[in-house]
């Protein structure tokens, strides 16, 4: 019997000794200690009533066991569903009474608030706790460290991922073992990781990035990370020297460059920093070249798809762009009204065809016929555009697209503008609805520190590089941009504070 995910990313690890996952005080837990312990997961989950094609639900902490419970719904067949640790109750009842999930593990601070959404559901409670304690490892402390691998194709569903909800209910993205599988192994063989690596693992692991990203390109690779339970520039700065390899959002590296221990000398043991899931602004990749010698990769990817597009880990990594379809991936852009492919050069809807692209939303066929086409090309909702090089730019989501007195506005080709004015770190650019265009332009500015921005200057700066049309209306200057937990902005929060400006 064969089940390619366990297979293929844990099973052949069965008995080695070799570092998997380095924790902050160097404790090193080994591939096969590592198998161990999904094992008695395994045991446990199966022993709590889960079968594979069940849904097993976790809002924890990062942890190594947090981790096992994936590889254990891995081996057992049972689809994993990993929740952010920011959603509130409310949240968390609508994503399992969606999934119907027969088990819902939470840290034990949240038991009392998600008792009642279990039980509601039918669902069972356990604790998992960020330092691995809990009523869901006593359980399985003394269950057998070997479990039997239930037999699963390429084609059965591994794990569900919720998208943000931005626009309505969130959706329940089905992701296959082989979405998962083809796309760690085109990453690791692109981004040439091997088992002499160390990766630098501070993502949450309830998002694509951290999870099928990072972790799943290492377990293809056989090399070992080094986990941390979040975010932390300091450990980062004392264990570079440590590590061959960082993925991050671009708060990461804005925090390092922040820090004047982060030099060249520190990162000359480096081979690779990899950025995603927030654009990283022009003005850091030239600052952490200028710094380090080295310039970060940024690549592109979605919920629903994993990595589409990567640049060049040899040849130019161009700031601003985020490369070129990887291995396998079909990407074209088109018409967002027809659907039509659009001449290259021109601002379209990407979408993306491959073996890493989801089977579609759970429980909602509606939407997935809307946005998965009969051919297998996903409608990613994002702006996009290839140049004559066949580099793909992304300038914003279509959702975004600013459409006033007829004319379609991309918030991107003014943020570029905007984030190059004197004293401007970084922009955001939305629509908010006008008594005579039906939307207008509003950019919402932050200053780098110590400047105070001239809103009047910085718009004047504008009239010999954009048509009147495109012009925002109104500047304003905030503290900082509202993001989500991988740092992208949340431009419908900003939609919503200043919808009554022109009003």
């Amino acid at each position: 019997m064969t089940n390619p995910l366990y297979d293929r990313l844990f099973g052949k690890y069965a008995g080695a000794e070799t570092p998997f996952l380095i924790l902050p005080d160097e404790r090193v837990i080994t591939h096969d200690a590592f198998l161990r312990m999904a094992a008695r997961f395994a045991n446990g989950i199966t022993a709590m009533g889960l079968v594979a094609g069940d849904r097993l639900a976790v809002q924890v902490g990062k942890s190594p066991e947090a981790l096992a419970v994936f590889a254990a719904c891995a081996q057992t067949g049972v689809i994993f569903l990993p929740l952010n640790t920011a959603y509130t109750g409310a949240e968390i009842a609508y994503f399992v009474e969606n999934s119907g999930a027969k088990l819902l593990l939470c840290d034990t601070k949240k038991q009392a608030d998600l008792a009642p959404v279990a039980a509601a559901n039918s669902a069972r409670l356990e604790t998992l706790n960020g330092d691995g304690s809990g009523s869901f490892t006593e359980f399985c402390a003394a269950l057998p460290e070997a479990f039997a691998t239930v037999s699963r194709s390429a084609d059965d569903l591994a794990a569900f991922l919720y998208t943000s909800g931005t626009t309505g209910r969130s959706k329940g993205a089905m992701l296959t073992q082989m979405n998962l599988l083809d796309n760690a192994e085109v990453l690791a063989k692109h981004w040439r990781f091997t088992a002499e690596d160390v990766l630098l693992h501070q993502l949450p692991i309830f998002h694509t990035h951290g999870l099928f990203v990072a972790t799943n390109v290492c377990l293809v690779a056989g090399c070992a990370m080094r986990f941390y339970a979040g975010f932390d520039a300091e450990a980062l700065i004392r264990d570079i020297p440590k590590a061959t390899a960082l993925m991050g959002v671009p708060t990461f590296y804005t925090r390092l460059l922040d820090d004047a221990r982060f030099t060249k000398e520190l990162t000359k043991g480096m081979r690779l920093f990899i950025s995603g899931s927030a654009p990283l602004l022009a003005e850091t990749h030239v600052q952490f070249e200028e710094r380090t010698g080295h310039r970060i990769l940024e690549r592109y990817g979605m919920t629903e798809t994993n990595m589409n597009t990567s640049n060049p880990y040899e040849g130019e990594r161009r700031a601003g762009t985020v490369g070129f379809p990887l291995p396998g991936v079909e990407l074209k852009v088109c018409d967002p009204q027809t659907g039509e492919a659009l001449p290259q050069g021109e601002i379209g809807v990407i979408e993306v065809r491959g073996p890493n692209v989801f089977k579609g939303y759970w429980q909602m066929p509606e939407k997935t016929r809307e946005e998965l086409r009969e051919d297998g090309f996903f409608i990613t909702g994002d702006l996009g555009r290839i140049d004559e090089d066949g580099y793909v730019t992304i300038v914003g989501r279509n959702k975004d697209l600013i459409i006033s007195g007829g004319y379609n506005i991309y918030p991107k080709e003014i943020e570029l503008l905007l984030d190059e004015a004197e004293g401007v770190l970084e922009s955001a650019v939305i629509g908010v609805p006008h008594p005579d265009f039906g939307e207008s332009p509003v950019g919402i500015l932050v200053a780098k520190a110590g400047a105070v921005l001239d809103a009047d200057a910085i718009l004047k700066g504008l009239n010999d590089s954009l048509a009147r049309f495109k012009q925002p209306k109104a500047l304003v200057v905030v503290p900082e941009l509202p993001r989500n937990t991988m740092g992208k902005v949340q431009k419908n929060i900003l939609r919503e504070t200043y919808k009554a400006m022109f009003a």
